[in-house]
Order: C-alpha cells, then sequence, then structure tokens
C-alpha cells in the first residue's frame, strides 16, 4: 500500500491552514469515493465565511478519510462556515450509511491494509501482537497543514496512544 500523501497537499496552502480529517467506519467503494469527490468540489465551491469564499483543499484520502483543508491568510472560517462543512460531512454520512464522527475509532496500517479498531480493544490488540510501538496510527488530532505532513500517520509510540498503552517487553 502507498502511503505517500504529502505530495497531494496543496503547496500553496500556509502551514497553518486548519485541517479537520473524518475517518469512515469503513471504507468507501470506488463509485462512493467519486460520489463523495463530488460532494466536496460542490461543496469547495461555495464555502463561504463572512460572505467571502474559503480558500479551501477536500479530499479522500486512502478511501476511507475525509480530509477539510482552509487556508485562513485569505479568509477566517468561523462558526457558521464550520458548521456548514459539519452539515456536509453528516448528509455524506447518511447517504452512505457510515459514521465519521466516531472518534472511538482508530485507524492502524496493519499488514498493508488500514484496519480499523475500537478503542477498548487496543490493549488486547496489542497484547496479542497486532498493533505494537513500532505499527503505523492515522493521528486525525492534527489541526494544521503542517501538523498534517509531520504527524498524521506516525508510529504508535510517537503518538498520544503511547501513553495509554504498555507494550509487552521485547526479549533480548
Amino acid at each position: 500500500m502507498n502511503l505517500e500523501y504529502r505530495h497531494l497537499l496543496p503547496a500553496d496552502f500556509d502551514p497553518l491552514s486548519r485541517v479537520w480529517i473524518y475517518q469512515g467506519s469503513r471504507p468507501f467503494s470506488l463509485s462512493e469515493v467519486l460520489t463523495v469527490e463530488d460532494m466536496l468540489n460542490g461543496f469547495s465551491q461555495q464555502w463561504h465565511a463572512h460572505g467571502s469564499g474559503v480558500k479551501n483543499f477536500a479530499t479522500v484520502f486512502f478511501g476511507q478519510f475525509i480530509v477539510l483543508m482552509a487556508d485562513e491568510t485569505h479568509t477566517h472560517v468561523s462558526g457558521c462556515s464550520t458548521d456548514s462543512s459539519v452539515r456536509m460531512i453528516k448528509e455524506i454520512e447518511k447517504q452512505f450509511n457510515l459514521s465519521l464522527f466516531n472518534r472511538q475509532m482508530l485507524a492502524f496500517v496493519v499488514k498493508d491494509k488500514i484496519q480499523v479498531l475500537p478503542m477498548n480493544q487496543l490493549a488486547y490488540a496489542v497484547e496479542n501482537n497486532f498493533i505494537t510501538a513500532d505499527t503505523l496510527y492515522f493521528n486525525n488530532t492534527v489541526l494544521t497543514k503542517k501538523e498534517m505532513e509531520n504527524n498524521w500517520l506516525i508510529k504508535v509510540k510517537d503518538s498520544w496512544l503511547a501513553g495509554k498503552i504498555t507494550f509487552p517487553a521485547v526479549a533480548s
């Protein structure tokens, strides 16, 4: 699985551009991705804040993550404009019968595939070596383009999860 994504982010956006990542409870099918991309494009063209268009980027990554980005050096995204993006994401949830707001579901790269795991099963997954300290984790808590570039796909041991789990000692 090709996990390179940085080159797909808009080069002309400020590093502090705001980012919202919505992780699907399941992958989208190819036809669903195409439909979602159309919905995102339609939203992007009409996304406004304070009467001005928002310089934005919206796409689906890895068939499972919807990423919205707003370069606020042009137009500040406020409550109403953020609410409009949330309404659009909820519309996608409803149309495709999946969850995009469940922060208790964690995504990892295991055996070259994205695997989604409920947080309450994390300890079991670690105990059984399904998840290790070096497993790649999608850190959807990133808030800026710069954070997304550097800290979205990271090893579990480098994430906030490291403080929540104990990894088995490795025999030397």
